[in-house]
């Protein structure tokens, strides 16, 4: 197709950067990836140089070019997003003043510990979502304390993509769903709120200014241009979170549809046309106006499925194989993945995982399919606790790398009694790709986008009999958690 326009979207994980080139006819032309290390100073440390994701950047969008050989001029947009709650801070000259502390640092537990019992409520009140080590404030605070100085110093804070995006065309912006993010907003007024900043050590001036994530910003600045081969053309628009990217890049762009998540954690993601504040959710606007999706998770979900392997040994196509010939419930043996803690619906970081039930009939087969079985019978802990506030979808898009395993795909899908849709591509570089191509008006809305871009490749239907079964058994899970959640404490 001559003159074909192209949207580039980029995402930032927590071990590589991934980039996907989207065409107007909806067809992804290639993808690119590049990896960066996570460091781990110590023990519940997490970690990122920043500085990686830009190099990340460049090389990613450098091979896009080089594969396709496509004119740099007919990239029309440019989309960037990545995990939320990572905080850059810059100096006076625009410089990480040190290395952005990761979601999943868990260092600042008693700093989140202490603002949830003196300020739990208001927070809900003010930002939709409940405290925890895992957001921006609580981290702040912990620099406060223990690097008095680097908070001192700090004139600018951004996301990480807000930071990579920064040295591309030098807007101190961030949007409107990474800003929740923070735990620094006022979610009802959508500003800074002057009072948490205040407890963060920081004035709120000194925080981004909010925009919609498919806002225009400045153009690509020259030096951007020489490290990634693309030119000023290029329109370059503020971006977003990668759960919400990811969410998009599934279709889920109207009330009523959903995402169910096996990754590391576990997910489920209903899109509702209102904010649900509850401490055992996390709420998030959506990047389509007036919508918003409330998520559950369970913390050790694709997780749980790694530690069995590298504890116990053995590959997953195996591990698979051997758990198919086991009947449903492994014949009374129960698996809890709560192997770092639980968020919903116990928002409990003392519990523990366990087996249940073991006896020496059972063998490694049944043990396989236990973990299988255990982490879905926590996503299913996630799906009543949506049921309960009268927003649990009635079917859903699966994602993640679990997704992938017919056998869990089914567990999942009967535990949970609701149809699971697979798309071919679920990637938040490519929701970014998606948002850029809406924003440069090739695409006429986010349905359309869907529409062009998103194709589903199967459907998993929930076995009567097997969804009957879990829902029996559900109620000894739930007695199991139950009755060992004390022990786990004095543990």
């Amino acid at each position: 197709m001559s003159n074909m326009k192209y949207f580039m979207g980029v995402d930032f994980g927590g071990s590589s950067s991934k980039a996907t080139l989207l065409g107007e006819d909806g067809k992804v032309y290639a993808t690119a990836s590049c990896e960066y290390p996570t460091y781990y100073p110590e023990n519940g440390w997490a970690e990122q140089d920043v500085d990686d994701s830009y190099d990340a950047l460049v090389k990613n969008i450098r091979e896009l070019l080089e594969k396709t050989g496509i004119a740099p001029e007919d990239v029309a947009a440019l989309s960037l997003d990545a995990a939320t709650h990572t905080a850059v801070l810059l100096d006076e000259n625009d410089k990480p003043l040190r290395r952005a502390i990761y979601w999943t640092d868990t260092r600042s537990a008693a700093q989140a510990a202490y603002l949830k019992k003196e300020m739990g409520p208001q927070i809900i009140e003010e930002c939709y979502n409940s405290v925890s080590s895992l957001w921006t404030l609580p981290q702040l605070m912990w620099l406060r304390e223990n690097e008095p100085e680097t908070i001192k110093k700090t004139r600018k804070v951004l996301a990480v993509k807000d930071y990579v995006r920064f040295r591309l065309t030098g807007d101190y912006v961030t949007d409107s769903v990474e800003a929740m993010g923070f735990l620094l907003l006022d979610a009802r007024k959508n500003v800074w709120s002057e009072k948490l900043c205040g407890l963060a050590g920081i004035d709120p001036a000194i925080m981004p200014e909010i925009l919609d994530p498919m806002q225009k910003i400045s153009p690509l600045c020259k030096k951007a241009q020489e490290d990634t081969g693309l030119t000023d053309k290029t329109m370059v628009i503020v971006g977003t979170t990668d759960t919400v990217m990811e969410v998009y890049a599934a279709g889920a762009v109207k009330p009523g549809q959903a995402t169910v998540k096996l990754a590391t954690a576990g997910r489920i993601c209903p899109i509702t046309d209102h904010e649900v504040v509850d401490p055992r959710l996390v709420t998030y606007r959506h990047v389509v106006k007036g919508l918003w999706y409330p998520g559950t998770a369970t913390k050790s979900c694709a997780a749980s499925n790694r530690w069995y392997r590298d504890t116990f040994g053995g590959n997953f196509t195996e591990m698979s194989a051997a758990a198919a010939t086991v009947s449903r419930g492994c014949e009374g043996l129960f698996f809890h993945p709560y192997l770092q803690g639980e968020i919903t619906p116990y928002l409990d970081d003392k519990l523990r995982a366990s087996f249940t039930g073991a006896a020496g009939f059972h063998t490694k087969a049944h043990f396989n399919r236990a973990v299988l079985e255990g982490v879905a019978y926590s996503m299913k802990d996630c799906f009543d606790t949506l049921k309960s506030m009268n927003i649990a979808p009635t079917e859903a898009v699966a994602i993640g790398g679990g997704a992938k395993s017919d056998l869990w795909r089914q567990i999942l899908a009967d535990m949970l009694n609701i149809p699971l849709q697979t798309v071919d591509n679920v990637d938040s570089s490519l929701g970014s790709a998606m948002m850029a191509g809406v924003a440069a008006g090739v695409f006429a809305s986010h349905e359309d986008a869907v529409e062009k871009c998103v194709r589903v490749t199967g459907v998993t239907l929930p076995d009567p009999e097997g969804a009957a079964f879990y829902d029996k058994q559900f109620t000894l899970y739930r007695r199991i958690q139950a009755a060992l959640a004390p022990i786990y404490h004095d543990l």
